[in-house]
This record gives C-alpha cells, sequence and structure tokens, in this order.
C-alpha cells in the first residue's frame, strides 16, 4: 500500500463529518448505541407478544402491538444512521445488542393478554427517560440534529404508552 493510501486511510479513520470532538462522538455514540439495543429489543418483544397474543381482545391488542413494532423499528435506522452521521461507530450483531440492551426480554412461554401490555407500558416509560437522558447528552454537544430527533422520539414513545396504559384500565 502506498504511503499516500495509508494517509488517506488514517484521514478517513480519525475525521468526523459534523465536527463534534472525539470525547462528544464517544458520549453521542454510547448514549445512542444504547437506545439503538433497547429500540431493538422493544421491537422484539413487542412482536413477539403480537405473535403470542390471546383472549376476549385478540384482534385489537394484536392489531395494536404490531403497528407498536412498526413505529419502533422505523426509528432503528435513523438512531444509527445519526451515530454514523457524527463519525461514530454503531452495534454490529445481536451479541452487540444483547449487552447494551436495557429493556428486559420475555421469554415466557405464556403470558396474559394484560400482562403483556402493562410490561409494554413500562418498557416505553423506561424508554422515555432513556430519551430523555440522551436528549441531555445531545443538548451538551451541541447535537441539535439529534435533540430534534430525540423529541419527536419522545413524544412517539410517550403516545405508545398512553395507548398501552388506556388499554389496560
Amino acid at each position: 500500500m502506498s504511503t499516500h493510501t495509508s494517509q488517506t486511510s488514517k484521514a478517513v479513520k480519525v475525521s468526523n463529518p459534523d465536527g463534534f470532538a472525539p470525547e462528544q462522538i464517544k458520549d453521542l455514540s454510547s448514549v445512542l448505541n444504547a437506545l439503538l439495543a433497547d429500540v431493538f429489543a422493544l421491537y422484539l418483544k413487542t412482536k413477539n407478544f403480537h405473535w403470542h397474543m390471546s383472549g376476549a381482545h385478540f384482534r385489537d391488542y394484536h392489531l395494536l402491538l404490531d403497528e407498536h413494532a412498526d413505529q419502533i423499528f422505523k426509528i432503528s435506522d435513523d438512531i444509527a444512521e445519526r451515530v454514523r452521521k457524527i463519525g461514530g461507530q454503531t452495534i454490529r450483531s445481536i451479541g452487540h445488542i444483547a449487552r447494551l440492551q436495557r429493556i428486559s426480554d420475555n421469554d415466557q412461554e405464556f403470558v396474559p393478554a394484560r400482562d403483556m401490555l402493562l410490561e409494554l407500558h413500562g418498557d416505553y416509560r423506561a424508554l422515555v427517560e432513556s430519551l430523555r437522558t440522551a436528549h441531555e447528552v445531545a443538548s451538551k454537544a451541541n447535537d441539535y440534529a439529534t435533540t430534534s430527533l430525540i423529541e419527536v422520539w419522545i413524544d412517539e414513545a410517550e403516545r405508545r404508552a398512553w395507548f398501552l396504559f388506556e388499554s389496560t384500565r
């Protein structure tokens, strides 16, 4: 490999597109990757409950959870792309997700419908808190694009939590 190619490769590795300091990139990437892991865990749990829903309100809950899963999956790409846009690296595997996720899995063979909704409600409340923490980190870094995205994600997660809450009353 020529010296020019080697220098170019090094320059690409140390530069970042938005001019954030290395510590800011580290902090932002860390908080966003944890969010991304939680989003994937919540997506899979929501689909799990969607697939295994039963009971008197099967159709309504089945459709609600499918809608929620689609919405939560939709933000996964936005989170990962934001990490890359600021110059960071994002998650690479299921194992990496498992190491970072804070949303608990549910591998139980049977979960009553109401318990599914209550558990997901708690998970969405936890996601909202994690989003607020990420917002603080992004605000501290003057990362306006990330804070703007997070504000929308908070509103959407609060809406899903509200729907789940109202469905259990």
